[in-house]
């Protein structure tokens, strides 16, 4: 099979995941359980606490001990069989370790994919900037299907959709194992302990370029985390007000968030033009103003007479998200070393769906509780506070990151 109809598969597969995996994040089973707020806040901290450490941890085994693509393989594998495991469970505090143990094994997969994406790309001597971004795109397809699926067989708020999101796991850990070898890239013999620890990737915080790009990363982080915590909820409140209530926005909010990937389908195949005419800092500034737009619509926005300006935030995520996370994998991969390829790529996971995860949601529950008032949320100003922080780094990064882009001639990018 050709190799990079492979790596569609491998990406279709593995975000399909995902975007069930967010569902279950979402709107979940946990609302038919009866769940709090507060234990479906602390479940939702899995996703940042295993950010913190995982991905770098098992990017440094890639690198190291193990081939990347089995190691692929065995993640999700392993994530598989607590999905299995939370399909039984209705105790708050049983789910929050079932869930632990899922993100512990399905969120370093995420680095992994990139990173054996890359490297079977170099093996093949395919150009990354121009190759890798539509075979993303199928990534996105499969988020698309698994939110589509869960919506629209009903299964939004039921158990069903931790089987699915199980299965898909088991099938894309067999697929995995077919992928071409991709061996580790360095030896530990004759080497420092930082490296024999695998800690080298560490070491890219020593370039300001790189501390800096690190840093908005765990900031942009925090807003994707923002999105993804209170975006149906959003959705979900405008089915209390009478007028609203039977909308399509409220009876299929899955369906309306899924624009947004439908959306960074289009902005996926955008990235080599953006990237190779005006280079990662560009690119990342207009990744920041988008987000500005996608809150401040949010702000506006109706079911009724507003549903435009809900529809167009969807559009515009597309842009906010790619633009900065896609674009930022493709960046990492530029400027390190491939000895340490999957601990990079791990390294950028732990700053935005780690420290950036776990920024986004305290700050999000903080700013939420004070424009709550007798359970009564005004999103309005939650959504154009939200929009504000965005502006801040919008204005402040260009000044921050100083890194100078040399416009090139496309066909004489290597990266």
């Amino acid at each position: 099979m050709d190799v990079k109809i492979r790596l569609k598969n491998t990406k279709f597969s593995s975000v399909f995941c995902l975007g069930v995996l967010l569902n279950i994040f979402g709107k979940l089973p946990f609302v038919s359980l009866k769940f709090t707020g507060s234990d479906i806040g602390t479940i939702f901290t899995t996703l940042g606490i295993s950010s913190l450490f995982m991905p770098a941890l098992i990017g440094i085994i890639a690198d190291k001990y193990v081939n990347s693509e089995k190691l692929l393989s065995i993640c999700h594998f392993l994530s598989a069989l607590p999905l299995i495991w939370t399909a039984t469970l209705s105790d708050p505090n049983d789910m929050f370790w079932a869930m632990l143990l899922v993100s512990m094994t399905y969120m370093p997969t995420i680095a992994l994919t990139n990173s054996v994406s890359y490297n079977i790309l170099k093996q093949s001597n395919f150009e990354i900037i121009k190759v890798f971004p539509p075979i993303r795109v199928w990534g996105t397809i499969g988020f698309i299907c698994g939110m589509w699926i869960v919506d629209l067989l009903g299964w939004t708020v039921s158990k069903n959709q931790l089987l699915v999101a199980a299965g898909s796991g088991i099938i894309l850990a067999i697929y995995a194992f077919t992928l071409p070898a991709c061996p580790p890239a360095s030896k530990t013999e004759n080497k420092s302990l930082v490296s024999k620890l695998g800690l080298d990737a560490f070491i890219l915080f020593k370039d300001p370029k790189m501390a800096v790009f690190f840093a908005f990363s765990m900031l942009l982080g925090a807003a994707l985390q923002i999105t993804n915590m209170v975006g149906q909820d959003f959705l979900g409140d405008f089915g209390k007000v009478e007028a609203y209530k039977n909308t399509f926005a409220v009876q299929h909010t899955g369906i309306l968030m899924s624009i947004s990937q439908i959306s960074e389908t289009l902005f996926i195949l955008a990235i080599p033009f953006f990237l190779t005419k005006f280079g990662i800092k560009k690119v990342m500034l207009i990744s920041m103003v988008a987000w500005v737009l996608r809150f401040a619509l949010f702000a506006i926005g109706n079911p009724d007479t507003g549903l435009f300006l809900l529809i167009m935030s969807m559009i515009i995520y597309g842009m906010a998200f790619d633009f900065f996370n896609i674009s930022g994998s493709l960046f990492v991969e530029k400027e390190t070393n491939p000895a340490i390829r999957s601990s990079a790529q791990g390294l950028f996971m732990m700053m935005t769906n780690g420290f950036g995860s776990i920024l986004g949601a305290m700050a999000c529950g903080y700013v939420v509780d004070i424009f709550t008032t007798n359970g009564s949320r005004d999103w309005t100003s939650i959504w154009f506070t939200f929009s504000a922080y965005a502006l801040i780094l919008a204005i402040v990064f260009p000044f921050a990151f100083r890194y100078k882009y040399e416009i090139v001639p496309e066909s004489e990018i290597k990266v």
